[in-house]
């Protein structure tokens, strides 16, 4: 998933999209730049790697991300609540801990980087079908109050950001206990 670093820091109109998707698609391809960029090179052991017995590993927040852009894609783009088999199928990339431990464990790298592309390019495909009304459609939300569309793709940015962040210190530990440092 390569980005165009000339027009990165951009946040504008892309190529086939109305122009308020071109400004979250803009935002969308600088948190998954940086993301990609956290986690370039990571080893097996290094996406594995647990910092303490409850922690998350690096793999299972890759997979998390994952999850929650496919359940915001059922949950906006089909405008309905997910199946038991979808929330069973997505189910340790949601809730992460023993299940997310027992998913996401012994995958390389392009493991997760396949999921994250797939899932993106299922976004963008729909996101070029719709309007930028769409994007501010209301429906009943957290705590019961309105939210729209365009406020729930941004939480799906955010939780990336917010994992993102945990990944670059879950790779600063792995570092210094490795060098031993930390014990």
């Amino acid at each position: 998933m390569g980005f165009n670093r000339s027009t990165l820091f951009l946040i504008d109109q892309k190529e086939g999209f109305t122009l308020t998707f071109g400004h979250l698609v803009s935002m969308m391809n600088y948190a998954r730049s940086t993301t990609l960029e956290a986690v370039e090179g990571l080893t097996i052991e290094e996406l594995d790697f647990l910092v303490h017995d409850e922690a998350n590993t690096i793999g299972m927040l890759l997979g998390h991300m994952a999850a929650v852009e496919k359940i915001y894609q059922i949950i906006t783009f089909e405008r309905r609540n997910p199946t038991e088999e979808e929330e069973e199928a997505l189910g340790a990339g949601l809730e992460l801990g023993e299940k997310g431990k027992a998913a996401f464990k012994g995958f390389p790298l392009e493991y997760y980087l396949g999921e994250l592309q797939d899932v993106r390019e299922n976004t963008f495909q729909k996101f070029h079908t719709l309007t930028d009304e769409w994007l501010f459609e209301q429906t009943n939300w957290w705590w019961n109050e309105q939210g729209n569309n365009y406020f729930k793709w941004f939480h799906v940015l955010e939780d990336e950001l917010n994992h993102r962040g945990q990944i670059r210190m879950i790779k600063k530990i792995y570092s210094k206990e490795k060098s031993g440092l930390v014990k």
